[in-house]
């Protein structure tokens, strides 16, 4: 079930899924340790007619944020039952916790006695293996612990008034028949056994007295930290402030956050602008405050991979960095670039992927290539897309000047090896392509590291180190010149994906598969937009790889297998992605010479807005027939590239609109540098 309301602080990031039930709950590291391990946690409401759950189809509900913010907004109305809910949560932004207040609205001429029910089912560490949970009579709480791990889970009427559980169960579960102590709430009556140990689940009951046609407001809270005197002292804080205060100031921080980009967002209508501000809120929340960008935290697609998209690709962290770059986000974005930093080997590249605590992710590309010989298990397009960031991030900061231990510690080593990983003809050395399938020299690599190695010369040039400036300007120079020998196809008048090597024939033999990742060899600034080599291939993707069904959208590439649910290919080649349909808007805003051109592009982001969660939410791709999300939801970089698009469409826009009213031009590579940083 595709995950929905992200929040988060940094430290903390929790998960709900489209029934509003909690399931993912990570901590001390974003995407690291899921302590609920995809496990659901219940929220029930008891009257003395019946009882339900969240998720229950009687109860009709309408989910979202509240206004701009990380602070959700669900309203459920139970007509048979004569009750409406409103709840609303939130991830404080300075102490690790969950606070969720609840308001029961009765429907009936008559006071009525209610009680709410929070259950947690936690997998410590990630798994369920030598849990505790006991009462803590003091708390009124219970206390779930294992190792250097605590959670509390407390609650409040209205107000902070009545601190404390009205009563409580504590159980076993997954062992022996018994499915967890949610199960007692059902009859309104639960067991207080004080404490249990193993596989464990506890549930906390809260009695209210819902005045005849009024409301009553109740306040829930897990609290989060690496000792018990850690979570006594999160129950003193938010006891002391009132879990209102919590809440709030949560919500006017993310409002002044969003205040913070660079963008005139007056320039497009209401809901783009919207959407724009979620997926920078969803963005920060799918990031650790180490530095670690993640990709996906969907603990679902351990269904179906047994392993998750919990780490961080230094491809897309980089991408999503230049995104938030680009909004004026550059104090967030110079941990990702120290993460980087500490993260590169000693022969100059980035491995595959990371933890979030900065450790070596698993990975499946191998050391020995398949006549038993070393080879790197790179993906070079990660270490090359990190300088081309870099650069970016410190000339939008303006701090290139403070840059020099960056240009020390990754900018030469990264260079360097990019610049001697090549071959006689100039074009990289075979690695894994951006989709992780392939071995070969891919034009998204190719383009990607010709923007490293300019980048670099750039920051060879600032301090004054001609003979690396020269070095890796030459390296760039070679690598363009061996593109257009040996990777544009005259017969299909296109780039090629990829060229792989023939050890019988010495040589390499080219891959046609027209496939959106060719869109890079623009956007990294290889070639301009409207080269007609470019155009050609860009028309190609959008001719070819256009999803022919009701839904639409880009595939990645034809007769792509990942998640394929056709094999029709002439009309779905693929499965449509998000990323790559917004890759060929970025191309039309780029040649668009009027604001008539620019519909297409418009067209194109409201594709991707209709095929959203209704809450805002971007999954990795939709299925071609239905439009339901598919594989991981949210996917970072499906919103990082929906926030970049819309910086280069309000770019362009005002662009247009100043040319129009005979103001000053801009060139292309003039608007390149100045989006974001002149907003």
């Amino acid at each position: 079930m595709a995950r929905d309301l992200p929040l988060g602080n940094g430290n903390v990031l929790v998960n709900f899924d489209t029934s509003y039930n909690l399931r993912d709950m990570y901590y001390p590291y974003v995407g690291q340790e899921n302590q609920s391990a995809d496990h659901l946690s219940h929220f029930g409401v008891w009257t003395a007619e019946d009882f339900f759950w969240i998720d229950h189809p009687e109860l009709v509900r309408k989910s979202s944020y509240l206004n701009d913010s990380m602070v959700t907004n669900v309203e459920g109305i139970h007509e048979r039952l004569g009750l409406k809910l409103l709840l609303r949560d939130g991830v404080d932004v300075q102490e690790n916790v969950l606070v969720r207040k609840v308001v029961v609205e009765n429907m009936r001429p008559q006071e009525r006695v209610v009680k709410l029910y929070f259950h947690l089912d936690l997998h410590l560490y990630g798994n369920g293996v030598g849990d505790t949970v006991y009462y803590d009579p003091d708390l009124r709480s219970l206390i779930f612990y294992k190792g250097h791990r605590y959670l509390s889970l407390s609650c409040s009427g209205a107000g902070g008034k009545g601190i404390g559980c009205t009563s409580f169960a504590i159980g076993q579960k997954e062992m022996n028949g018994m499915e967890g102590t949610w199960r007692d709430a059902e009859d309104g009556q639960l067991g207080r056994n004080p404490i249990a140990q193993g596989s464990v689940d506890g549930t906390i009951e809260l009695e209210l007295k819902v005045p005849a046609s009024g409301k009553a407001e109740a306040w829930f809270w897990i609290g989060f930290g690496k000792s018990l005197d850690e979570i006594n002292g999160i129950e003193q804080n938010i006891r002391q402030a009132t879990p209102h205060a919590f809440l709030q100031r949560t919500y006017n921080y993310w409002e002044q956050w969003l205040a913070k980009d660079r963008h005139d967002l007056s320039l497009i209508d209401k809901d783009m602008a919207s959407f724009y501000k979620r997926s920078l809120l969803v963005v920060r929340a799918n990031m650790d405050n180490r530095g670690a960008i993640i990709a996906a935290n969907d603990s679902d697609i351990l269904k179906f991979a047994k392993d998750t998209y919990s780490y961080m690709w230094p491809r897309d962290g980089a991408l999503i960095a230049h995104a938030l770059d680009r909004s004026g986000y550059v104090a967030l974005t110079s941990r990702f670039f120290e993460f980087c930093k500490r993260a590169i080997t000693k022969d100059g590249f980035l491995l595959h992927k990371y933890n979030p605590d900065g450790s070596v992710g698993s990975s499946w590309h191998p050391w020995m290539n398949p006549a038993g010989e070393k080879q790197f298990p790179i993906q070079e397009d990660e270490t090359a897309l990190v300088l081309f960031a870099l650069w970016h991030h410190h000339e939008l900061a303006k701090t290139l000047d403070n840059a020099r231990d960056d240009y020390d510690k990754f900018v030469i080593p990264a260079a360097g090896f990019l610049a001697s990983y090549r071959d006689a003809s100039g074009l990289p050395l075979p690695s894994y392509d951006l989709w992780e399938e392939r071995y070969g020299v891919h034009a998204f690599t190719v383009a990607s590291v010709y923007a490293g190695l300019l980048a670099a010369s750039k920051f060879a040039e600032h301090f004054q180190d001609k003979a690396r400036m020269v070095y890796f300007r030459e390296a760039a120079g070679k690598v363009k010149s061996a593109v257009e020998q040996y990777m544009f196809s005259e017969q299909e008048n296109r780039f090629i994906r990829s060229l792989y090597w023939n050890r019988e024939k010495n040589t390499y033999e080219p891959d046609m598969t027209l496939d959106a990742s060719l869109y890079a060899l623009f956007d990294f600034e290889m070639f301009a937009a409207n080269d007609p080599r470019i155009v050609s291939t860009m028309k190609a993707i959008r001719e070819k790889l256009w999803i022919q069904s009701e839904v639409g959208g880009i595939g990645r590439y034809t007769d792509d297998y990942y998640h394929q649910v056709t094999h029709d290919i002439g009309k779905v080649p693929g499965n449509p992605w998000f990323i790559c349909t917004l890759w060929y808007a970025e191309w039309v805003i780029a040649v668009a010479g009027s604001e008539s051109e620019l519909k297409e592009a418009e067209d194109l982001i409201r594709w991707t807005m209709k095929h959203a969660l209704p809450t805002g939410i971007l999954a990795e791709q939709v299925h071609p027939y239905t439009g339901a999300p598919l594989s991981v939801s949210p996917l970072t970089w499906s919103h990082a590239s929906y926030v970049k698009v819309v910086q280069e469409y309000i770019s362009k826009k005002k662009l247009l609109q100043n040319k129009q009213f005979g103001k000053e031009d801009i060139s292309d590579a003039k608007l390149l540098q100045t989006t974001g940083a002149s907003q």
